[in-house]
């Protein structure tokens, strides 16, 4: 069969494949979607519309195939982008939510924003029939605002900020990766251990916090609120959490080591102690939290503790797929809330065993 393909910009519809082969196109429909009709169509006539879209370079819509199937077989994935630097967290989770979005012959579409809370209308209206689900990575949201989630849309969050009503939420053990750390760090000898925190009030910043007491408490070690350092978690914020309080200690006696909420704090901790001339690990061990692919770049590499983030990211997916199907069919789901990954401590080059001599802030 020879149907020469018309040179325009228009694409090729299933009328002009029905013309094409001289059939309708309900049954050109039927052929190429393989959907039942109530008159039947030959193997001869079916072969003919597959030759005449093929001739005609036919592409089916996709947006109408997922109005019949109620599947776009797209998810979304928001994600607060505040900060100029790599976001090497995410970068890590993404990449375990891609290869599970792959396995489950699902697109992934990323929605970005500057703020949980002043942008939340965005990430409603996300829900607008282009995703079938949506992950939520490191929401910070209140109960209201999540209460004001579309209820036609499955949603799944990473390391949320509170418990959310309809919404599973995979996270990680933090706390004991933490006390697991400071033990570490302890049991080389390590007294004086300083912790770089996250802002305090966001769950995951407290819960490594209450790990750090914890270790020295286990331990014996008095607390000491001076080497209790706050910063958001990024490595320009840590650099210039760290550069003040050497300010403000100058020649007052440096930490044996020191204890980052997340690896990028840890990094930009490195940077202000190498300005400073304080060689890590020689004078300052030094350790993150996270394992992202920056704690095995810098020089020495940074210890840290290591979240399966790309497993997490997986693990997203997988649960976000189960939601869509059930709720696609009415089905009742049996899934528990939170999804709690363990933590594991990496020593690295950036934690060496306490010298026992006591430096001071240069």
């Amino acid at each position: 069969m020879n149907v020469r393909k018309k040179k325009t910009a228009r694409a090729a519809t299933l009328a002009d494949v029905g013309r094409a082969a001289g059939v309708s196109a309900m049954a050109v429909s039927a052929a190429l979607n393989e959907t039942r009709t109530s008159a039947r169509i030959s193997e001869l006539t079916r072969v003919k519309i597959l030759e005449a879209a093929e001739a005609l370079g036919y592409r089916p819509n996709v947006a109408a195939r997922a109005l019949v199937k109620r599947r776009m077989n797209t998810i979304g994935v928001s994600v607060v982008w505040a900060d100029d630097e790599l976001n090497n967290y995410f970068v890590e989770i993404f990449n375990g939510i891609i290869e599970s979005s792959s396995r489950h012959g699902q697109n992934a579409t990323v929605f970005t924003f500057h703020n949980w809370a002043e942008e939340m209308d965005k990430v409603s209206s996300s829900c607008d029939g282009r995703i079938d689900g949506m992950i939520l990575v490191a929401p910070l949201l209140t109960v209201e605002l999540a209460a004001t989630l579309p209820n036609h849309t499955p949603f799944v969050a990473l390391h949320a900020n509170t418990e959310y009503e309809g919404i599973v939420n995979i996270e990680s053990n933090e706390e004991s990766g933490a006390r697991e750390m400071v033990n570490a760090m302890i049991s080389m000898g390590h007294r004086r251990i300083m912790h770089v925190s996250g802002p305090r009030g966001l769950v995951g910043a407290e819960r490594r916090i209450r790990g750090y007491y914890a270790a020295l408490n286990d331990a014996g070690i008095e607390a000491d609120p001076a080497l209790l350092v706050l910063s958001k978690f990024t490595a320009a914020d840590g650099c210039r959490s760290m550069l003040s309080w050497l300010k403000s200690n100058k020649g007052k006696p440096l930490p044996d080591a020191i204890f980052c909420a997340n690896d990028a704090i840890a990094i930009g901790c490195m940077e202000a102690l190498a300005s400073m001339g304080v060689r890590i690990p020689d004078e300052v061990s030094i350790c993150g939290f996270d394992d992202t692919l920056a704690a095995r770049t810098t020089v020495p590499q940074l210890s840290t503790v290591r979240q399966p983030l790309r497993m997490m990211g997986a693990k997203a997916v997988d649960v976000l797929m189960r939601r869509i199907d059930a709720m696609r069919d009415k089905g009742s789901e049996d899934m528990t809330s939170p999804v709690v990954f363990d933590t594991s401590v990496v020593l690295r080059g950036s934690i060496v065993k306490a010298s026992g001599k006591t430096r001071l802030v240069p």
